[in-house]
């Protein structure tokens, strides 16, 4: 789990809803990316300004898939020329 705090409303704000909705969340705190599910949002009521504490469940990271290239379609321009 990584636990955090933050005092930015609009954050804590995005990650209520990631929460709600049941999406990943990610955070980035002194130089390091954490993806996952937001666990719990706590506010310090003691702290001013408002404070909150954010706990996230790290999800592992998804492996690429290997793609092909799109085939080439042809134009509008091409059908009617």
């Amino acid at each position: 789990m990584f636990t955090f705090a933050t005092s930015d409303p609009k954050e804590v704000r995005r990650f209520r809803i990631a929460q709600f909705n049941g999406r990943t969340a990610t955070a980035r705190s002194a130089g390091s990316t954490i993806t996952g599910h937001v666990r719990s949002i706590v506010e310090n009521k003691s702290s001013v300004p408002a404070a909150w504490v954010i706990t996230i469940i790290p999800e592992e990271p998804k492996a690429s898939i290997a793609t092909r290239p799109a085939p080439r379609t042809r134009s509008f321009a091409e059908d009617f020329c």
